[in-house]
């Protein structure tokens, strides 16, 4: 009975995993994708504790009470701001798990005194490279997303080459284990050179990266599971493993073709060091500020208004203030929309998370190919906290680290307003065009605290 249940419990889990990816596909089905997921993993783990090889409990509950320990907290204390923060630790614990089973795999083999070889040891190598590799990479991605480590690329002279010397003599090492049994310290030196990259391998990415690179770590995580799948030849594993797989690297190509740039480009380019004459060409150009008096008189007068949120709206957590503009402003019958860029704030749909929580509609939040053509129709672009996705030197500066990636075309718009803290540049380090065009008032403050005395001055002016 007990095979059978947990047989019948990995193809529903399986199943539902299917299924969640697709309902998670829209913000309408996306509630149900969530619980459709939740269920099927709840199926995979009472199924594999149902199964016949498990023998003993004790040491799989004191596992559950701890990891539930962990992971309670961090879900209710994490705020929503921090979503990207919470999913790089996810993809790190995740990723190390199928790296211990795979080493505990060997070990256990090798204990046995039967050295694995051929296609199981493959799948060992894989699950733990790339188990490994994702675990740091992940540490380290969530400590520059929460700046422990600092956000912009930390490079120096022949990083590319002696990244790629280690993961070339990890693979050798992994090589040499698959093709015959190896002496006891290379699968020791093969873990550590696969820790190693890990760490390398994010130090030279900027914190406005990390869109991609969450995406791309996900899809390693997901590799590794699959791989784990294989050595513990569990289908379910191998079944949800290789969709997680695919959608991440999937996800990645979205992300590297919103900002036209390729892999290589995004994991050995350093992009992001601040270019040394931005600051200087910052304080010679004049630009023109408004106040939250001027913001509110203009805003009320117009018929629509297209908002565009960016990574500081994140920062200063503004999306309820927010909400409460596009409110006060929909009373006045003013159109508001939201124009989403693809790799706006710090992982892919970071915006629309936070915009949800704060209860603005589905259907004003539009994505950048649905609402580019209506910026030349808006009375206003109001920008808050968005940078390299607005500047308009994307399109024909050729010099430019950002030329040619696709942006919001809020230069377009009759009037633009830009809440921001000061005229520092953006994660790619240059200056914004934007910022010294006639139409443009910059508003200078925290976007939560400003966006707040708009919304003073409209209820004043009833």
């Amino acid at each position: 009975m007990n095979d059978s249940f947990w047989q019948a419990a990995y193809i529903i889990g399986a199943l539902c995993v299917v299924l969640s990816i697709k309902w998670l596909n829209s913000p309408v089905t996306a509630r149900r994708g969530v619980l459709a997921g939740e269920f099927g993993m709840l199926l995979a783990v009472v199924g594999t504790l149902l199964r016949a090889e498990v023998v003993s409990y004790q040491w799989i509950f004191i596992a559950m009470v701890a990891g539930g320990a962990i992971g309670a907290p961090l879900a209710y204390l994490m705020p929503m701001t921090s979503v990207p923060q919470l999913t790089a630790l996810s993809h790190a614990f995740g990723a190390l798990a199928a790296a211990l089973v795979g080493t505990a795999e060997f070990y256990n083999d090798v204990a046995e005194g039967n050295p694995t070889t051929g296609f199981k040891m493959v799948a060992i190598v894989i699950e733990s490279l790339l188990g490994y590799l994702t675990a740091t990479a992940s540490v380290m991605a969530f400590g520059k997303l929460q700046e422990i480590v600092p956000t912009r690329p930390m490079t120096y002279k022949g990083q590319n080459v002696i990244n790629l010397a280690l993961f070339a003599i990890a693979t050798v090492l992994g090589v040499w284990m698959v093709a015959a049994p190896a002496p006891v310290w290379v699968f020791p030196a093969f873990i550590g050179l696969s820790l190693l990259f890990g760490i390398l391998l994010i130090l030279p990415i900027g914190g406005g990266d990390m869109p991609t690179v969450i995406a791309l770590l996900n899809s390693y995580a997901g590799a590794a599971a699959a791989a784990m799948g294989f050595v513990l030849e569990n289908r379910l594993l191998i079944i949800a493993g290789s969709l997680n797989a695919a959608s991440g690297f999937i996800l990645s190509v979205i992300m590297c073709n919103a900002m036209n740039r390729s892999f290589a480009n995004v994991l050995f380019g350093a992009f992001g060091q601040a270019q040394p004459a931005s600051a200087a060409l910052a304080q010679a150009r004049p630009v023109k500020s408004a106040t939250p008096e001027d913001a509110a008189s203009i805003l009320e007068s117009a018929r629509r208004v297209i908002v565009v949120p960016g990574y500081g709206m994140a920062v200063a957590q503004a999306q309820h203030k927010l909400r409460e503009l596009a409110d006060s402003l929909g009373k006045r019958g003013v159109q508001v929309d939201f124009a989403i860029h693809p790799v706006a704030g710090r992982m892919p749909g970071h915006m629309n998370v936070l915009l949800a929580e704060a209860d603005i509609p589905y259907d004003r939040l539009f994505e950048m190919e649905d609402i580019n053509q209506d910026f030349s129709e808006c009375d206003v672009a109001l920008v808050i906290g968005a940078n390299d996705v607005v500047n308009p030197a994307a399109r024909h500066d050729k010099t430019s680290p950002i030329y040619g990636m696709p942006i919001l075309d809020v230069d377009k718009a009759h009037t633009v307003m830009v809440i921001k803290r000061s005229m520092n540049p953006g994660f790619a380090g240059i200056d914004n065009e934007l910022y010294y065009l006639d139409k443009t008032l910059m508003l200078f403050g925290d976007a939560k605290a400003f966006t707040g005395e708009i919304v003073k001055e409209l209820g004043a002016h009833k």
